[in-house]
């Protein structure tokens, strides 16, 4: 899966199924598994190397999800790739299942279960470290979101992974500038972004979050020996209108009327 259009395919199909899942479970979380799912789109659809009938294949790329509350998309992407049967996602947010409304590492292709926010980016950093000391050459991919960056623990190992010239790790920040309590520079203003990051010794780069070239382009880059991070412009709740940069969709669970219009607008763009 290389092409722009497979590409543009995968990332639609992602939303969908996404949407799908929380709809039929009454959970939530929808936005932000919509502004990072082209992000995954980019990841799953040739830039990582995995293997999805031997997901625990020792050489594989390493992704971490540290929004675990957005595994909605992530669950679909897996499926979508054939980490698993599409048919287990309906058991998304039921009781008993694997497929819990955060990341869960029994899940075929899940590295980190994840939910409380601050942690995947500081155990990627282990990981990447093991991987220099070992002369392995598997990478590491965190995504984090914005709001996430309020937790301390990341700039404890945002200081770590240049000391250690971590060029083995990507950090991608889904930038879509609302949490869940209100826009991001209100709850606790993040200032100058790119700025901070360079002055913590990181290669940055600024890129649109929904722009599969851009994006491609930016994950792949080689950058010495200095980890890189990449700041993901994306919008919240991405590809349905009533959605967009809405608040609400957060948390919300789209009704009968309102999963009928959205599943119409993803299928349609």
């Amino acid at each position: 899966m290389v092409t722009t259009d497979e590409v543009k395919a995968f990332s639609k199909a992602i939303r969908i199924e996404a949407l799908k899942m929380v709809h039929a479970s009454n959970s939530s979380h929808l936005g932000g598994a919509f502004s990072m799912a082209d992000i995954l789109a980019v990841l799953y659809g040739g830039v990582m190397n995995v293997n999805p009938k031997n997901p625990r294949w020792p050489d594989r790329d390493r992704f971490l999800l540290s929004k675990g509350h957005a595994c909605s998309a992530l669950y679909a992407a897996l499926a979508l790739r054939g980490f698993f049967d599409m048919s287990q996602l309906t058991s998304f947010a039921q009781n008993g299942s694997f497929f819990t409304s955060h990341a869960n590492h029994h899940i075929p292709g899940v590295e980190l279960s994840t939910g409380s926010l601050g942690h995947a980016l500081s155990f990627g950093c282990g990981l990447a470290l093991a991987a220099k000391r070992r002369g392995q050459a598997w990478r590491i991919f965190a995504l984090l979101s914005d709001g996430e960056l309020d937790e301390g623990s990341n700039w404890e190992a945002l200081l770590f992974a240049p000391h250690h010239h971590l060029n083995n790790m990507v950090v991608i920040v889904d930038h879509n500038k609302i949490q869940s309590l209100g826009h991001v520079n209100e709850v606790l203003d993040l200032g100058p972004l790119s700025e901070k990051f360079k002055s913590f010794g990181w290669y940055v780069t600024v890129t649109d979050g929904h722009d599969h070239a851009a994006l491609s382009a930016a994950i792949t880059k080689k950058t010495d020996d200095k980890p890189h991070i990449i700041i993901a412009e994306t919008v919240k709740g991405k590809g349905v209108d009533f959605m967009e940069e809405k608040l609400l969709w957060h948390y919300r669970t789209p009704d009968a009327e309102q999963f009928r219009n959205a599943l119409e607008q993803l299928e349609h763009s």
